[in-house]
């Protein structure tokens, strides 16, 4: 385990100590006072009474972490190398970790415990367990989110230690679906290991609690807003009598902000449970007017308020639970087979990401869940999926809470056609998670399955528990990627154009095309060389290999595309001369690809596009792909990338029409704003020519159009009087296509798959076809390239063909032929085309230098920044090789660290000289510790990879945990993409 993930667990877990009332106490392994111990079950032996005795001798035991898992435990004691480097998870043995393990622990009750019951609780284990107390069987828990609430009053010793031990079982296999509920990712996927034990172990917490007779169930605060300036509140929870006699018991709410108390007396009888219901009806102070609402972020604040529940027995407090919540509507439509949410009556455009796991051996704790979730608030996201519902901890959900983060969440079901051995366990699961998580205003959808519909009869129970336990607050999306939805994927980084040309398909869906909502789509993400060399051994650093592939870059992860994202690394950049060199330029991929991928979204804002989440957000592995920040909390380009184009109000450039727009995903409306594009050569000049500026009104949830950059459209034909080849002819010949001449055509039989072929006559860059067909057009067709005319790639495809002149664009591809392919008539006679003209690149313009830089501002009425954004452009639109000709970037950096309750902050001024002979691009600013030279992570930063005229200025501020400086000072590094 990292170093600096070390730390912040360490952080998170002497949170999770503190007590929550007097009658609350965690029995965590990080409490000095605990000692927890494991041991392989088949070690142990099947003496249990011996095993709860006091003078049991666990020195052969293995120190356990707790929560955690069973394999950690062994990594924490050294037993095991370090999984995250080089291939050492993949050499584990397995067979020691895929078996049961006893956990025992020994524990005293605290001398504050003075009401009449003790409890022990439990809020999870992976994946079943029997939980013994002093050598009584207290019970059994099944599935990673049963919760254990064992009476222990008659069992525990009050005055001395106490024996506890849990026999724990892991996962059956397979676990996609059989072995659900749990972690379903555990057995590895294509993006992280098979980890040994399947995530086995006490992997949520274990407290002790201390009541009255009479105790709280779950409640549960439901709000209605029938205007935005009033709420209604309802509130249930069950309230339960655990003495042998009747009892008349007092419940009672506090509502804060406001004060807003609410009570009710009722009698229950002995060991019996009664549902308690307070409303508007007999409760007005429930009805809040002018209420401060929870929305996501970037529509406004995430108000949150609290509620504390008291039960009473003859006016003493028996037990008190707290609960935060969210006031707040949900309310969903699917317009034109579109999903789009809406929250308080206002459309919500989707920016989001999804997380697999939070850390792949459930090494993700407490405050570390702020940070993880703060990161995404930064990249501008409102949503994160929580895929698979592979997030159980209670932090992740308050987290999301806190700072405005949709959550999309999954049930434990991956396509996979079969179902989960116990499907009452399964059911049992779905009510718990759903109880335990229904109060965060922060859940919006709730999804059946990953990229299919669950099997029967589970899809009818979802529906159903989500009516009954959740009354139907949030939508239910049984499949992840249809319905509603344009599918899954690409998983690969393209190049910025694909994400602006119809359509980026995604794996099936429905509709079958268009931007729409996406749930999954990614990008291959190479982290910084200080995190690469972190994780993988220095004999595999150069060239890439099979360790690579451990790492996820190769087969292992094929959707990502990695042969593509190297090829766009060396066309685009120039080839890598080392490990240093690819991963610096692989940040320039990681920012040009991920922020095209939102902005192309933004720019369909409404007319289709409703919202798009990153496969992933966040890494759970060391890897390097489908991540924004990685492993080690560094912020790749794919942060920098989502962070620009996610921004609240965003001025974007669409690379295919060349339109400057404003995407403004806020509830507010702007007006009087000023949009500007500067476009600069190498030198860092100004091309006059290309700068304009205009006067524009932004509406809120809307994407406005400005101007359009006059970059030179023409584009040459290719196709002219070049060889013509077809499947059939009925009218004319295939090279009256392309002849250029206006009164000749080609026809073909009356039959679908009839195709038409041109030979360029040598590989060229193709970015483009124009067809004009006479009245027997083509409904649906495919365009496609091939460098032997033998096998062919698509590049397009249609089948909403109207005839007339289709002028099709898409990013640029060398091929030698191009060939429509048609695949559904639009009239009674067979295909027929007056012309196939193949396009060539657009022709440079005039007066700029191979690369340029774009340069977009949009300025309020006082000439406040709203936005800026900037970009890098080649005349051959795939080859930037020229940015590797700008002369070293001399810069002036200034700091100063600001330290205050506990807090960091190194505030920072980098100049560009005036007398600079070129740009300083993608400037990166990294803080490291003087004392040894360790990068500062996690931090938040405002801005990095930036771009510096000469002359210009940019402020950056970083901020972090004082204690990551460990008692010294930083320095910072700031090293231009210019100097190496």
């Amino acid at each position: 385990m990292k170093n600096v993930k070390k730390t912040w667990v360490v952080l998170a877990l002497l949170g999770c100590m503190q007590v929550l009332h007097a009658q609350t106490v965690y029995l965590h392994s990080d409490n000095p006072q605990m000692k927890w111990k494991l041991k392989p079950q088949a070690e142990v032996g099947t003496d249990v009474k011996s095993l709860c005795g006091n003078g049991y001798n666990v020195s052969a035991w293995v120190d356990a972490v707790v929560p955690g898992t069973a394999f950690n435990s062994y990594v924490i004691a050294g037993l095991e190398k370090d999984p995250n480097f080089g291939d050492n998870i993949h050499q584990v043995n397995r067979d020691k970790y895929d078996c049961s393990f006893w956990y025992r622990t020994t524990f005293r009750v605290p001398a504050d415990f003075t009401k009449e019951l003790i409890w022990l609780n439990f809020n999870g284990v992976n994946r079943r367990a029997e939980v013994y107390l002093n050598g009584t069987l207290l019970g059994k828990l099944d599935g990673f989110m049963h919760r254990g609430h064992f009476n222990v009053t008659s069992i525990v010793n009050r005055d001395k230690e106490n024996v506890l031990a849990v026999l724990v079982h892991m996962p059956d296999t397979p676990l996609a679906n059989q072995g659900s509920p749990t972690y379903l990712s555990s057995g590895g996927w294509d993006w992280m290991p098979y980890v040994p034990g399947l995530n086995s172990g006490i992997t949520d917490k274990v407290f002790l609690t201390n009541t009255g007779t009479a105790t709280l169930i779950d409640p549960w605060i439901r709000t209605n807003l029938p205007t935005r300036a009033r709420a209604d509140l309802s509130v249930a929870l069950d309230v339960k009598n655990n003495s042998v006699e009747k009892t008349k018991v007092l419940v009672r709410g506090t509502i804060t902000p406001g004060n807003i108390v609410f009570q009710k007396e009722l009698d229950v009888n002995a060991h019996t449970t009664e549902q308690v219901k307070f409303d508007k009806r007999y409760f007005p102070q429930l009805c809040i007017d002018q209420p401060r609402l929870w929305w996501p972020n970037g529509y406004g604040e995430p108000n949150l308020y609290h509620c504390k529940f008291e039960v009473m027995v003859d006016g003493r407090v028996s037990e008190t639970k707290d609960v935060s919540f969210g006031i707040k509507k949900y309310s969903y439509d699917k317009e034109g087979n579109t999903f789009h949410i809406y929250i308080n009556d206002i459309p919500v455009f989707v920016k989001g990401a999804n997380w697999g796991m939070s850390e792949y051996m459930l090494r993700c704790r407490g405050e570390e869940y702020d940070t993880k979730v703060r990161l995404h608030k930064e990249m501008n996201f409102n949503m994160i999926r929580n895929w698979l519902g592979s997030v159980t901890d209670d932090e992740f959900y308050e987290a999301c809470d806190k700072y405005g983060i949709m959550v999309w969440d999954d049930f434990w079901i991956n396509s996979n056609p079969n179902l989960p051995y116990d499907l009452n366990v399964f059911n049992n699961n779905m009510m718990e998670k759903i109880k335990r998580v229904r109060n965060h205003p922060s859940i919006a959808v709730w999804c059946g399955d990953n990229e299919s519909n669950p099997q029967p009869p589970l899809e009818g129970w979802m529906a159903e528990n989500i009516r009954t336990f959740d009354g139907g607050d949030r939508y239910f999306q049984a499949n992840s990627h249809a319905q509603g939805l344009t599918g899954s994927g690409p998983w690969g980084a393209f190049e910025p154009r694909f994400y602006f040309t119809k359509y980026p398909d995604g794996l099936e869906g429905d509709p079958a095309r268009g931007w729409g909502f996406r749930t999954e789509i990614g990008t291959a993400v190479v982290p910084t060389f200080e995190s690469f060399k972190k994780f993988m051994p220095k004999e595999n650093w150069w060239p890439r290999d099979e360790m690579w592939n451990k790492h996820y870059f190769g087969q292992n992860a094929f959707n990502a595309a990695p042969d593509r994202y190297d090829a766009s690394i060396t066309k685009g950049f120039g080839k890598p001369e080392g490990i240093e060199d690819y991963c610096r330029k692989a940040q320039l991929v990681n920012i040009e690809s991920n922020k095209a991928m939102y902005e192309g979204w933004l720019d369909r804002m409404w007319e289709d596009a409703s919202g798009i989440m990153t496969w992933m957000g966040q890494s759970a592995y060391p890897s390097m792909v489908w991540q924004t920040y990685d492993y080690y909390y560094d912020l790749t380009g794919a942060f920098w990338g989502a962070k620009s184009a996610c921004e609240p109000v965003h001025i974007l450039w669409n690379p295919v029409t060349d339109g400057v727009k404003i995407a403004n995903t806020t509830a507010c409306d702007m007006e009087g704003l000023t949009a500007e594009v500067k476009v600069y050569n190498l030198d860092g000049k100004s091309v006059e020519a290309y700068t304009k500026s205009a006067i524009v009104n932004s509406p809120s949830n809307s994407t406005v159009q400005c101007f359009t950059i006059d970059f030179n459209k023409e584009r040459k034909n290719l196709s002219l009087n070049k060889p013509t080849f077809a499947s059939s002819t009925t009218y004319g010949q295939p090279s009256d296509a392309t002849d250029g001449k206006k009164d000749t055509r080609w026809a073909a039989a009356k039959a679908e798959n009839e195709w038409l072929y041109v030979d360029l006559g040598s590989v060229q860059p193709v970015g483009g076809v124009r067809l004009n067909w006479e009245a027997s057009f083509g409904k649906g067709y495919k365009i496609q390239v091939s460098d032997d005319a033998e096998t062919w790639k698509e590049v397009y495809k249609t089948d909403e063909g109207r005839g007339g002149i289709d002028e099709i664009t898409f990013p640029e591809v060398d091929a030698r032929y191009v060939r429509m392919f048609g695949t559904e008539l639009g009239w009674w006679f067979g295909y027929s085309l007056w012309s196939f003209d193949v396009l060539g690149g657009t022709q440079p313009s005039e007066g700029l230098s191979d690369v340029h830089f774009i340069r977009l501002t949009l300025k309020d009425k006082s000439g406040k920044v709203v936005s800026e954004n900037n970009y890098w452009r080649g005349n051959d639109r795939l080859d930037f090789t020229a940015l590797n000709t700008l002369p070293a970037a001399e810069l002036k950096v200034s700091s100063k660290l600001l330290r205050k309750n506990g807090q960091a902050e190194i505030r920072a001024a980098i100049a560009h000289l005036k007398s600079a002979k070129g740009v300083a691009f993608a400037v990166y600013v990294q803080a490291v510790r003087t004392s040894d030279g360790e990068r500062i992570l996690p931090a938040i930063m405002n801005d990095n990879y930036f771009t510096l005229m000469p002359g210009e200025t940019k402020d950056i501020c970083i901020t972090f945990d004082e204690a990551l400086l460990q008692g010294g000072s930083y320095k910072l590094l700031v090293t231009p993409y210019n100097n190496k």
